[in-house]
C-alpha cells in the first residue's frame, strides 16, 4: 500500500512575505555578529575607525533594524507555531504532539548550530519558548495581546534591574568589566584575542566556543524569554485578527504604520541621542539595546509589520512572489547564512573576520539578499519545501517527507 501524504495547505502569501523580509532584515545585524567583534554589534567605537559615516550607519540601523527584524521574526514564529496546531487539529491529528515534536528537533537544530556553526543562534531560544506558548494556544486575541504586552513590560523590569545589580557592584567588580567587554569599549588585548581565536581552525573556534560562552544556549531563555514569549504571544494574536495574514485592508495597514512610526520613531531616535552624547558609555548603550529596547521595539515594530503589509497586499510582482519564497524557506535561509557568513569571516574559510568596515559589509549582505531571492523561488517551483524545512519535517513527523510537488500530488491521489 502506499503512503498517504496530505498535499500541503494553502500558502498565506502575507505571512510568507513578512517572513522573508525578516529572514532578509535579520541579516543586516547579526552581519556584525559574524564579521567584528562581540562588542561591535552595540557599540560603534568598540572596533573599527569610529569616523563620522560609521556611527551614522550605526544610528539607522539601530533606529530602524536592530531589534526589530528579531522582534519580527519571533512574532513569526509565534503566529506560525499557531497555524501548525490549528491545521493539525483541523486535519484530525494530534496537534499538541505534532508541536512539542517539532520543538524537540528545533532545539536540536539549535545546539548544532550554535556549538558547530556560530553563536548567534536563536533556535534553542524559540524551542524553548515555544513550549511555553502552547500554553496559550486556545487563548484570545484579547488575552494574548494583554499578555503579550505584559511580558514585553516585565522584561523591561528585568533588564532594569540587572543593570542596577551590576552598578551597584562597582566599577571594578566582574559585572562591570563583562558590561564594558560586551557594550563598552573592550581592552586592546580582549580585541586581539577574539581576533586570532576567530581567525583559527575551525576546531579552535569551536572550541573558543565552548570555553567562553558554552552555557549561553541555556541562559537565554532566563536572560530573552519574557520578551520572546510576549512577542510569540503578539504573533499568535495577530494571526487570530488576519493582521498579519494581509486580512485587514492596505488604508488600515497604512493608518496602523502611521501610528507605529509617530510613537516609536522620535523615542528611539531620542535615544539613538543619547548614546552619542554619552560618549557611547557601556551603561548607556546597554540600556538601549536592552531595557529601553524593549520598551520601545513594539512600536517600530508594528510599523515596519503594517508598511511591509501594505506593500505585500499590493497587486502580484514578481518581486514579491521571490520575497513569498524566501519566507517559505526562511529557516534554510537563516541557517544557510549562518553556514556561507561563517566560512567567508572564519580562519577555515577565507578569513576575513575583522578585515571589513560596516559599509563594506552591507555588499555583503545585498550579495546575500540576492542568493535568497535568487534560488528560493525557483526551488519552490518544484519542491513544496525549501531542504532545511523538509528536514525538520521528516525528523518531527518520524518518516520521511515527499519533497517535490509531483511526489505529493500522486500521493495524495
Amino acid at each position: 500500500m502506499t503512503d498517504h501524504f496530505p498535499s500541503p495547505p494553502p500558502r498565506l502569501i502575507a505571512l510568507d512575505g513578512l517572513r522573508g523580509l525578516a529572514v532578509m532584515g535579520i541579516l543586516l545585524m547579526n552581519i556584525a555578529g559574524f564579521a567584528l567583534p562581540q562588542a561591535a554589534y552595540f557599540n560603534p567605537l568598540a572596533y573599527g575607525s569610529g569616523a563620522t559615516a560609521d556611527i551614522a550607519l550605526w544610528a539607522v540601523e539601530f533606529v530602524l533594524v536592530d531589534g526589530k527584524m528579531r522582534g519580527l521574526f519571533s512574532m513569526l514564529f509565534g503566529a506560525s507555531l499557531l497555524l501548525v496546531l490549528q491545521r493539525a487539529r483541523v486535519a484530525g491529528a494530534d496537534g499538541d504532539s505534532v508541536h512539542f515534536r517539532r520543538m524537540a528537533c528545533l532545539f536540536g537544530f539549535g545546539l548544532v548550530h550554535f556549538y558547530l556553526i556560530w553563536h548567534g543562534d536563536i533556535l534553542v531560544l524559540y524551542a524553548a519558548i515555544g513550549c511555553a506558548a502552547w500554553f496559550f494556544s486556545e487563548a484570545s486575541t484579547r488575552t494574548l495581546v494583554r499578555a503579550g504586552l505584559g511580558l514585553i513590560g516585565l522584561q523591561a523590569i528585568i533588564f532594569f534591574t540587572l543593570l542596577a545589580a551590576m552598578l551597584a557592584e562597582g566599577p571594578d567588580g566582574a559585572s562591570a568589566r563583562a558590561l564594558q567587554d560586551g557594550f563598552g569599549i573592550p581592552a586592546p588585548a580582549a580585541i586581539a584575542s577574539e581576533l586570532a581565536a576567530f581567525r583559527g581552525s575551525y576546531w579552535e573556534i569551536v572550541g573558543y566556543r565552548f570555553a567562553t560562552m558554552g552555557g549561553l544556549p541555556f541562559t537565554q531563555a532566563l536572560l530573552f524569554g519574557s520578551e520572546t514569549l510576549g512577542l510569540m504571544l503578539l504573533g499568535m494574536a495577530g494571526l487570530r485578527s488576519g493582521f498579519l495574514t494581509g486580512g485587514w485592508g492596505r488604508l488600515l495597514y497604512a493608518r496602523v504604520a502611521m501610528v507605529g512610526y509617530a510613537i516609536g520613531l522620535p523615542v528611539t531616535l531620542l535615544i539613538a541621542w543619547g548614546c552619542w552624547l554619552s560618549g557611547f558609555d557601556a551603561r548607556m548603550m546597554f540600556a538601549a539595546a536592552l531595557p529601553l529596547g524593549a520598551l520601545t521595539r513594539p512600536f517600530l515594530l508594528l510599523g515596519h509589520a503594517a508598511l511591509a503589509l501594505y506593500w505585500l497586499t499590493g497587486p502580484p510582482s514578481a518581486l514579491r512572489a521571490r520575497v513569498a519564497a524566501a519566507g517559505r524557506a526562511a529557516f534554510t535561509n537563516y541557517l544557510g547564512s549562518s553556514l556561507l557568513m561563517t566560512g567567508l569571516f572564519y580562519g577555515y574559510g577565507l578569513g576575513m573576520f575583522g578585515r571589513l568596515d560596516r559599509f563594506a559589509l552591507l555588499g555583503v549582505v545585498v550579495a546575500m539578499w540576492g542568493l535568497m531571492l535568487g534560488w528560493s523561488k525557483p526551488w519552490l517551483d518544484r519542491h513544496a519545501y525549501g531542504p532545511l524545512e523538509w528536514l525538520w519535517r521528516t525528523l518531527a513527523r518520524g518518516k520521511k517527507q515527499p519533497i517535490r510537488n509531483q511526489d505529493i500530488a500522486r500521493h495524495s491521489q
